[in-house]
C-alpha cells in the first residue's frame, strides 16, 4: 500500500523584508519607498522597485487598512468619451496612483450631469475610498462634487475650476493665446478661430484668450461660431471660412477640429500653409502625421495625472479626516509648431 501523498505547499508569498533582503537595503527603507518618503535616495528608491518587480511584490491593502485605518484605495471618476483629453488625462491619472501604492476604482458616466456624478460619488464611498478624483470639464460634473462628504479628499480635474474643489487643469486661455501669437508674429494680419462646444469651459476658455490676444495686438476680433469637438464639426465651419480669401490664419479648438478644416481648405483649392496657416490644441498622437504636420498646443496629460495625485494626497491625514483646504494647479502649455504654419502670401 502506497504512502499517502503529501499535499502540495501553496508557494509562500513574498512578504516587505524578502524585497528588503534583495534590494540591500532595511525593511524600513521598503516602507517608505512604497509611501513615496522624500527622503528616499533615488538610487536607492530604483532599487527597491527593481526587486519588487522581480519578486513580484504586491502591497497588502487589507494589513495596510488595519494598521493605519486606511484603504489604499482612490475613486476616479470618468466619462465615456472617444475624445483624446479626457481619456488621456483618465490613463494619466490612474498611472500616477498605481505609482504611488494606491489601487484605483474605476467608475464611468455616460453623461456628465449633476445626478450621473452623484450616484458615481455614492458607488465609490460605498468601497470606502480614500479620495474622489474626478474628471468634470463641464460645470454640472464639477458642482457636483461639491456635494463629496467631509473627511474624503476630493480633485477635480479639467473645466473651469471655480466648483470650490481643489482643481487641477491646463491653463486653455493661455494656450490660445500661445496659438494665436504664433500666427501674428508670422505676419497675419488677424487670426480667426473655430471654435468648440460653448457648454464646455476648455472652449470658453480658449475662445477668451485667442480674442484677448487679439485686443492686446489692436487686430480685428473675427465672428466666432461654436462647434464641436470633431473633425466634421471643424470641416462644416472651415468650409465657411475656405470660402473667404481674407482669411489666412486659423486657430482651431482641437486637433480633430483642424483635421477638417484641413480637409475643408484642401477641397476648396486653398494650400496650407501656403495660402492659410492653421493651428490645433491638444497634440494628438496622430497630430505629427496629418498633412501637412499640424502646428498644435500640447497638453501634458501625463503631467496632469502626476500633479493631480500630488493634490490629492497632500489632503489626505495619516490619522484623521482629509483636508481640502489645498491649492489647485494650473499648468502650461506649450507650442509645437510643425508645417501648418507660416508667413502670409504675398
Amino acid at each position: 500500500m502506497s504512502a499517502p501523498e503529501r499535499p502540495s505547499e501553496r508557494p509562500r508569498t513574498t512578504i516587505m523584508r524578502d524585497v528588503a533582503r534583495l534590494a540591500g537595503v532595511s525593511h524600513q527603507t521598503v516602507s517608505r519607498v512604497l509611501n513615496e518618503h522624500p527622503s528616499v535616495r533615488e538610487e536607492t528608491r530604483a532599487r527597491v522597485l527593481e526587486a519588487m518587480r522581480a519578486l513580484n511584490y504586491r502591497r497588502n491593502l487589507a494589513a495596510r487598512t488595519l494598521a493605519t485605518r486606511r484603504s489604499g484605495i482612490l475613486g476616479l471618476i470618468g466619462f465615456e468619451s472617444t475624445l483624446y483629453g479626457p481619456a488621456s488625462m483618465l490613463y494619466g491619472i490612474e498611472d500616477a496612483a498605481r505609482a504611488a501604492g494606491y489601487f484605483v476604482s474605476v467608475v464611468t458616466v455616460r453623461s456628465l450631469d449633476r445626478t450621473a456624478v452623484l450616484e458615481a460619488v455614492d458607488r465609490l464611498c460605498a468601497q470606502a475610498v480614500e479620495g474622489i478624483v474626478a474628471i468634470a470639464p463641464k460645470e454640472s460634473a464639477a458642482h457636483a462634487l461639491a456635494q463629496v462628504p467631509d473627511g474624503l479628499g476630493c480633485v477635480g480635474v479639467g473645466g473651469a475650476g471655480e466648483s470650490g474643489v481643489p482643481s487641477v487643469r491646463i491653463d486653455n486661455r493661455a494656450g490660445a493665446a500661445l496659438a494665436t501669437q504664433h500666427l501674428l508674429d508670422l505676419g497675419h494680419r488677424t487670426v480667426h478661430h473655430v471654435g468648440g462646444p460653448a457648454d464646455w469651459p476648455e472652449a470658453r476658455d480658449r475662445i477668451d484668450g485667442w480674442r484677448t490676444t487679439l485686443y492686446a495686438n489692436e487686430r480685428i476680433v473675427p465672428p466666432v461660431e461654436p462647434g464641436a469637438w470633431t473633425a466634421d464639426s471643424g470641416f462644416e465651419l472651415g468650409t465657411a471660412l475656405a470660402r473667404d480669401p481674407s482669411v489666412t490664419a486659423i486657430f482651431c479648438a482641437n486637433d480633430p477640429v483642424a483635421l477638417g478644416v484641413l480637409r475643408a481648405l484642401h477641397e476648396a483649392g486653398r494650400r496650407v500653409p501656403d495660402d492659410v496657416s492653421v493651428v490645433g490644441f491638444d497634440d494628438v498622437p496622430e497630430a505629427g502625421y496629418f498633412l501637412p504636420p499640424l502646428t498644435t498646443v500640447r497638453q501634458d496629460f501625463a503631467e496632469l495625472g502626476r500633479r493631480s495625485l500630488e493634490v490629492m494626497l497632500s489632503q489626505l491625514n495619516e490619522d484623521g479626516p482629509a483636508t481640502r483646504d489645498v491649492d489647485g494647479v494650473l499648468l502650461e502649455p506649450t507650442l509645437v509648431v510643425r508645417g501648418s504654419t507660416a508667413p502670409p502670401p504675398g
